[in-house]
């Protein structure tokens, strides 16, 4: 039988157990069924990750991923510590706290963008993770300057992941972005049509919005103010903190 969850993620630690596990030594490693199921996420989504697919790609039996993994749960949670495990970690060292938020956000969506899948993973046991423990202490780091209770700080953090999250579903290539284009010669006026005069608001500051950006939807224009929102929101929190600083 495989080692408990908190040991599995721990595995490569001095402190962690030795495996108990009888018989003859496995040819693959934990690390390696792990690795094998993130690039399975990565190309086909979390769907693709089964036990019968993983271990077709690593050419075992289903019993012999199994006596790596409790189960596909377990293996979800250690995909994700894997993949936080290798975020980018940049140097705050020079930087202002606006510049660190702003680096931490954008490591972030990078990550998401690499693995789409992360978001899915919604197992509050990741949090026990190497990997997502060290994450979170660099991005702690980040906010550091800003001097914030506790509560307040671990809150921040959820804050900005939260939008970075939202983000990176909306910056996801869509599969149909050229058929309103394509058709809004014919469908504007429509559309103009059936709105007549209702909906005012709508049709005033969506006309402008769409010239302004080009189409119904600007994801990269809505990321830049976002964060520029969330800068401006954490910068009211800092006890004594000028706004505008």
């Amino acid at each position: 039988m495989p080692r408990p969850l908190i040991d599995l993620l721990w595995r490569d630690h001095p402190a962690a157990p030795a495996g108990g596990r009888r018989g003859p030594r496995s040819r693959i490693s934990t690390g390696a069924v792990v690795d094998a199921a993130v690039r399975l996420a990565d190309a086909d989504g979390l769907a693709a990750v089964t036990v019968r697919r993983l271990a077709a790609e690593l050419e075992v039996s289903t019993m012999s991923v199994y006596t790596h993994v409790n189960s596909r749960d377990d293996l979800l949670v250690l995909m994700a510590d894997a993949a936080h495990a290798r975020v980018d970690q940049p140097s705050w060292r020079g930087l202002d706290w606006r510049a660190r938020v702003r680096g931490m956000a954008e490591a972030n969506l990078d990550l998401l963008r690499a693995h789409p899948w992360l978001p899915d993973v919604a197992d509050d046991r990741t949090a026990l993770g190497p990997g997502t423990i060290a994450k979170y202490d660099h991005e702690l780091d980040a906010l550091a300057p800003l001097g914030l209770p506790p509560a307040t700080w671990d809150a921040a953090i959820t804050f900005v992941l939260d939008f970075v999250r939202s983000s990176a579903r909306a910056l996801r290539p869509d599969p149909r972005a050229g058929e309103l284009a394509e058709h809004w010669p014919e469908w504007g006026p429509r559309l103009g049509v059936y709105l007549g005069e209702d909906y005012p608001l709508a049709r005033r500051v969506g006309a402008a919005a769409g010239e302004a950006m080009g189409g119904v939807a600007d994801p990269a224009l809505a990321w830049d103010f976002g964060l520029a929102r969330i800068l401006d929101g954490l910068a009211a929190l800092a006890p004594g903190a000028d706004p505008r600083s």
